[in-house]
């Protein structure tokens, strides 16, 4: 299977999700999810500005609310059952516990599992939003990224050089290299892409990781 690196990150992604989760998707590469979900799989994809029941962008002929949209702002069909809310009920439903996963992107992600993804260095910002809220009231948390910044520095670190969103709640980092996971002890590669090796990896991460006897492909 070739693909797109993005596309292979949100490809592996959708693979976490379950029969009858509810699902939040953050701004940016998380809404690409909504191309790649499970087949046979029945997901209510949740988004914070408040609506349940997100099937992605309108098809050719389809007409869409323009008042119904993700995450990122981007007008979206809603499934059959769906429903729109306020941000009240959106956020009690989230602190609530009720969310089974939350993907979102980041700048870094440490070994510890501490996430940064709302503040860039130079550049005003209003706040780090909902992801606070969202990573310690879902019940698995996915970060979507690309594994090395732009100019080639490593994104996963020994410890996250900006300020946090949250400490200690990332479950999976998915990369287009690898899919990383949490432990007690660190970071353990868990799986490859096609045609990546472990030094390959080691080479673009900072931070120190597990490297098992078996490691899994990602498609």
């Amino acid at each position: 299977m070739t693909m797109e690196k993005r596309q292979l990150i949100a490809y592996r992604t959708a693979r976490f999700f379950e029969d009858g989760d509810l699902v939040n998707l953050g701004i940016g590469m998380p809404t690409l999810c909504l191309k790649y979900l499970p087949e046979g799989v029945d997901i209510w994809i949740q988004s914070e500005n408040g609506v349940i029941g997100l099937t992605g962008a309108p098809g050719e002929g389809e007409e869409a609310d323009p008042n119904v949209v993700d995450a990122s702002g981007s007008v979206s069909m809603l499934r059959t059952g769906g429903c729109c809310f306020d941000s009240f009920t959106s956020f009690g439903l989230i602190r609530g516990g009720h969310v089974a996963a939350t993907v979102l992107g980041a700048y870094e992600v440490d070994q510890e599992g501490n996430l940064a993804n709302w503040m860039v260095p130079g550049k005003t910002v209003a706040g780090m939003g909902g992801a606070m809220d969202l990573v310690s009231g879902a019940k698995k948390v996915l970060i979507m990224m690309e594994h090395c910044d732009k100019h080639g520095n490593p994104k996963i670190l020994k410890k996250c050089r900006l300020p946090l969103t949250a400490a200690n709640e990332v479950d999976y980092v998915i990369t287009e290299l690898c899919v990383l996971k949490r432990t007690d002890e660190g970071l353990m590669l868990m799986e490859l892409a096609p045609g990546v090796t472990v030094e390959e990896v080691v080479s673009k991460t900072e931070a120190d990781l597990i490297i098992p006897e078996e490691i899994g492909c990602m498609v």
